[in-house]
C-alpha cells in the first residue's frame, strides 16, 4: 500500500517506514501510541543535550571576544548566565514539547536534527552539520534557509560583536604600537585575530550535502518503487506544503484566509505568503551575519509564523534557541508582555477551538482570533529580539571607542 494512500500522511516515506510499525505493536496491552510517545521523549532529550553543549560554546565564545576586545574588567560584575544549561531546560520542560510529545507530532524529531545541524557547525562536525540540514529539509521543507546562518557559521565561526571592532582595535594597536630605542624593536601588543570567512569548510559542507542528498534519494526511490516513484512523494509532500490544500484549523493563520479567499486569487497570494519568507532572508543575513546562531532562531521564527502547516513544536524550538542569548538580551523589552501573551493564547486556543468544533456555541472567528493573537505574538518577538541584539552590538561597540579612545 502507499504511504499516502488516503490524505493521512504527507510525510518522508522513510520517517514512516520507521515509525509506521510502533503504532501496531503494544507493550503489555499498553496502548500502541505510547512507543511513539517515548521515540518523541528520547529525540527530545538528544535535542536538549545538543542545545546544551550549543549552549556553552556561545559562552565560552561569549568571554574570549570580551576579553579580546579588553572589555572583560566592564563586565566583571555582570553575572553571565549558563545559557545552554537553562535553554536545555526551557526546551525540556516548556509546554509546547510535552504538548507535541503527548500528541504524537513529528516536530521533535525534525527539532532533533535541526538542532544536529547547527550543533554540528557550531562544533566545527561538517559531515554533522550537512546530515542534520538535509534531513530536516527533507522533513518538512522550511529549514532550507538555515542554509546561510550554517554557512556563516562554518566561515565565520560562533555568534561575536561585529567584525568591524576587531579590525579597528588592530589599528588602534599598530598606531599605538611603542618603540625599543636602544633595540630599535617594537615592543608589539598582540593584535586580535580578525575573522576572515573561510572557504574550505564551506565547500566541504556542500560536498556532504550532495552525498546525503543522493543517499535520502536512493532510499526514497526504493521506498517508492512501486507507489509512483519520486515524483509522488515530491508532489505529496512538499506539493502539499506549498498549495496548502487542507484547510484544516490550526494555530497558524494560512487556513482561515484560504478558507476566505476566491479561487481565483489562490495562486497569487499563494506566491505572496512563501515568497515572503523569501525576502526576509536577505536583509537578515546582511545585518547579523556576524550572529549566525541568532540568525538560526530569527528565520525559526518567521518560518514558524509563515509555514502552511505549524505546530507548538516550532514554537518550543525557537524558544529554546532563544534562550541561548539570554546575556545579550538581558534588557529586552516586552518580556513580561510576551510571556503573558503566550500563556493567554495557550489556554484561550483549546477552550476556542472546543467552543467551535465541538460544542458548537461559537464560530470559527471565536479559534482564528487566538491564532491571530499568536502570530501577533511571535511578530513582536522577533522584532524586540533583533532590536535587542542591534542595541548588544551598539553598546559594545560604544564601550569600545569609551576604552580605546
Amino acid at each position: 500500500m502507499s504511504p499516502y494512500s488516503g490524505s493521512m500522511y504527507h510525510g518522508s516515506p522513510l520517517l514512516l517506514s520507521i515509525l509506521g510499525p510502533l503504532t501496531v505493536k503494544t507493550i503489555g496491552g499498553q496502548p500502541s501510541h505510547l512507543l511513539c510517545s517515548l521515540v518523541s521523549v528520547f529525540a527530545d532529550l538528544i535535542s536538549a543535550i545538543l542545545i546544551r553543549a550549543t549552549g556553552h560554546s556561545l559562552v565560552r565564545a561569549h568571554g574570549h571576544n570580551l576579553k579580546s576586545l579588553g572589555l572583560d574588567k566592564l563586565f566583571k560584575d555582570i553575572e553571565i548566565l549558563p545559557s545552554g544549561d537553562i535553554a536545555a531546560l526551557v526546551y525540556l520542560w516548556n509546554p509546547f514539547t510535552i504538548v507535541s510529545c503527548v500528541g504524537f507530532n513529528t516536530s521533535p524529531i525534525e527539532n532533533l536534527f535541526v538542532i544536529l545541524s547547527l550543533y554540528g557547525a557550531s562544533a566545527g562536525l561538517i559531515p554533522l552539520a550537512a546530515f542534520g540540514w538535509v534531513i530536516a529539509s527533507h522533513l518538512s521543507l522550511y529549514p532550507l534557509v538555515l542554509i546561510i546562518p550554517v554557512i556563516f557559521l562554518l566561515g565565520y565561526g560562533l555568534d561575536a560583536p561585529p567584525r568591524k571592532l576587531f579590525m579597528q582595535s588592530n589599528s588602534r594597536v599598530g598606531e599605538e604600537r611603542p618603540v625599543d630605542r636602544v633595540g630599535l624593536k617594537s615592543v608589539t601588543n598582540k593584535p586580535l585575530e580578525t575573522k576572515i570567512f573561510s572557504w574550505r569548510p564551506v565547500i566541504l559542507f556542500f560536498l556532504w550535502v550532495s552525498i546525503w542528498i543522493l543517499y535520502v534519494l536512493m532510499l526514497c526511490a526504493i521506498a517508492m518503487k512501486e507507489h509512483g516513484g519520486l515524483w509522488e512523494m515530491f508532489k505529496r509532500t512538499y506539493g502539499f506544503i506549498l498549495t496548502v490544500k487542507d484547510l484544516s484549523p490550526n494555530i497558524g493563520v494560512l487556513w482561515y484566509f484560504f478558507a476566505e479567499v476566491f479561487d481565483f486569487f489562490r495562486n497569487f497570494f499563494l506566491i505572496v505568503f512563501h515568497v515572503n519568507i523569501i525576502f526576509m532572508i536577505l536583509p537578515l543575513a546582511i545585518r547579523l551575519n556576524h550572529r549566525p546562531c541568532f540568525l538560526v532562531f530569527v528565520y525559526l521564527a518567521i518560518s514558524s509564523m509563515l509555514k502552511s502547516y505549524p505546530s507548538v513544536g516550532d514554537s518550543a524550538l525557537y524558544l529554546s534557541l532563544l534562550v541561548l542569548f539570554v546575556n545579550e538580551l538581558a534588557e529586552m523589552q516586552f518580556s513580561f508582555f510576551l510571556f503573558c501573551g503566550y500563556v493567554g493564547v495557550s489556554l484561550l486556543s483549546p477552550v476556542m477551538h472546543n467552543l467551535w468544533i465541538w460544542r458548537g456555541t461559537g464560530n470559527a472567528n471565536f479559534y482564528f482570533a487566538t491564532a491571530m493573537a499568536y502570530a501577533c505574538f511571535q511578530i513582536i518577538l522577533v522584532v524586540e529580539s533583533v532590536s535587542a541584539m542591534l542595541n548588544y552590538d551598539r553598546k559594545i561597540r560604544k564601550l569600545c571607542n569609551t576604552a580605546k579612545g
